[in-house]
């Protein structure tokens, strides 16, 4: 079976290069965008019927060059999220020792029935097409990360900023969050030193019969 490991080319970071990966990502995004628009409809009003609240929230993320931009996505959590994380993580050792290792809880009780199918599905990051057609995001790279999470690619961090996050990437085909942080941040290096606009689209394919798994998806 094909993996990236058996993909990697060497890497051709010139300015065609960097215009046909843009090009590559508008061009799709926006099919795509056209595609789902009306499931990310239907299920943007299911999320508003469940609680009243918002359907898409916008999250501070770290893009290319160290640039914050506003992440879109389906919401996926209870509309008071982020003080049930406080609460948790101040009473629950082993859910503040894994959250501190991974940015993620096994057993998160913030997410909601619905927001469990979405995440397993990838449907709550549809909306990201939008950042990709905006260019705040490509359609593969490192997974955006929030402030908190910088510390953690340490000297690494340099590679995350030199190229655009994704949509999908390396992390998304090797297993998501079946893996460790610091794996995630090795794909990172990895995908920013060897990226190509063949590898881009190989990874793409890789990414189908990923979310269909949804191994990792949490």
């Amino acid at each position: 079976m094909s993996t990236y490991a058996t993909l990697r080319r060497q890497p051709d970071h010139s300015g065609t290069e960097q215009v046909a990966k843009r090009l590559f990502d508008v061009v799709v995004a926006s099919c795509a965008l056209v595609f789902t628009a009306p499931l990310i409809l239907v299920v943007a009003l299911l999320i508003r019927l469940q609680d009243g609240a918002p359907a898409v929230f916008a999250q501070t993320r770290q893009g290319k060059d160290g640039k914050t931009f506003a992440c879109f996505k389906l919401r996926s959590m209870v509309p008071d999220a982020a003080e049930r994380l406080q609460v948790l993580l101040a009473t629950d050792p082993d859910a503040r020792r894994e959250w501190a290792e991974t940015q993620k809880l096994t057993h998160d009780p913030r997410i909601t029935p619905l927001g469990q199918f979405l995440r397993k599905s990838s449907i709550d990051e549809l909306p990201q097409l939008i950042n990709v057609i905006r260019g705040d995001m490509s359609l593969v790279g490192p997974r955006p990360i929030v402030e908190t999470e910088i510390a953690k690619y340490g000297e690494h961090y340099k590679h995350y900023c030199a190229v655009r996050p994704g949509l999908t990437g390396l992390w998304q085909v090797r297993g998501r969050s079946d893996t460790s942080y610091e794996t995630r941040v090795a794909m990172d290096v990895e995908y920013a030193r060897t990226r190509s606009f063949l590898t881009d689209v190989k990874i793409l394919f890789l990414t189908v019969p990923a979310v269909l798994n949804s191994k990792g998806a949490r």
